[in-house]
């Protein structure tokens, strides 16, 4: 491989910091060590990456090809070099974890046993909410968010993704009848969200086209609340994966418009704000679940 890491990182910082003096600050080093680093690069790959001008930077078309693989490489370096930390490190402290109510009691909870007897220093609090919270604001050191990502301030890493389907009780369908096409849904009673608005929003091919956006009949700020109301035989719900594989187990939910369901997912992503003084805690345990959730 001709190309190094230092020139990988400083073509991407470069990138993200819009100016060889910014990036030289944020590594560093000189302005004319980071521009000759850049150079190097493109001598290597014999091809223009950026167009500098006296009053901006500006990719090529090839170097946004490379910045993509470039972001990928550094990252997985970044992920490896962490890992091998933790397992150098013996974090400790409290660790105060955010994540929505569902997510903590499917899916942390399970695991919580299993990290604290591999990070047994560390005191670990679990806040449950169903909103986007500020973390420096809740003093949270990580976070679990479900969906798409919009707060690019916050370092995010991807943790695994899940699938959502529409479910209902036995009992509803027995009483309200299984819906056929997706016209059906009009005449029955449908569990959404108070809000994001997009949550309502269900993964639905229809004549119109792709995606439903219904007018809940009963709404809940809580993703439990709502798989709640499904198992009482309220109505018929879109739920992700991690929330009802016991209860399609048991037989207690049941898919329906299996037909109509397109292949959506939502991505889970860690996210938090780098600072040494939490780095360990919070590095040990993104990667933790990262493996745990890579598996599942």
């Amino acid at each position: 491989m001709k190309t190094t890491l230092d020139e990988l990182l400083a073509f991407r910082t470069v990138v993200d910091t819009g100016s060889i003096s910014a990036a030289a600050e944020q590594l560093g080093q000189t302005s004319s060590g980071i521009s000759r680093a850049l150079s190097r690069l493109e001598q290597k790959l014999h091809t223009t990456l950026m167009r500098r001008t006296t009053r901006r930077l500006e990719l090529s078309e090839e170097g946004q090809l490379f910045l993509a693989r470039a972001r990928e490489i550094l990252q997985s370096v970044e992920a490896a070099e962490d890992e091998l930390a933790c397992r150098h490190l013996k974090p400790a402290g409290k660790l105060r974890v955010n994540a929505a109510s569902p997510f903590i009691l499917h899916v942390l909870v399970p695991l919580v046993n299993d990290f604290l007897a591999e990070y047994p220093d560390i005191e670990l609090e679990l806040h449950s909410g169903d909103s986007i919270i500020d973390l420096i604001e809740h003093r949270a050191d990580v976070a679990v968010r479900i969906g798409t990502l919009r707060d690019s301030t916050l370092h995010a890493r991807p943790l695994t993704s899940y699938r959502l389907r529409l479910y209902a009780s036995p009992a509803y369908l027995k009483k309200a009848g299984r819906p056929t096409k997706v016209e059906d849904l009009a005449r029955h009673a449908l569990l959404g969200f108070t809000q994001p608005e997009v949550l309502n929003t269900w993964p639905l091919r229809h004549p119109d086209g792709d995606g439903l956006a219904i007018t809940p009949t009963i709404a809940a700020s809580s993703g439990e609340t709502v798989r709640q109301l499904a198992l009482a035989g309220a109505g018929i719900a879109c739920l992700s994966d991690f929330m009802t594989g016991p209860d399609r187990a048991r037989g207690d939910l049941v898919q329906v418009l299996m037909r109509d369901t397109l292949e959506q997912r939502q991505p889970v992503h860690a996210v938090y704000y780098r600072n040494t003084e939490l780095a360990s805690r919070i590095r040990c345990f993104v990667d933790f679940l990262a493996l745990r959730l890579a598996s599942a």
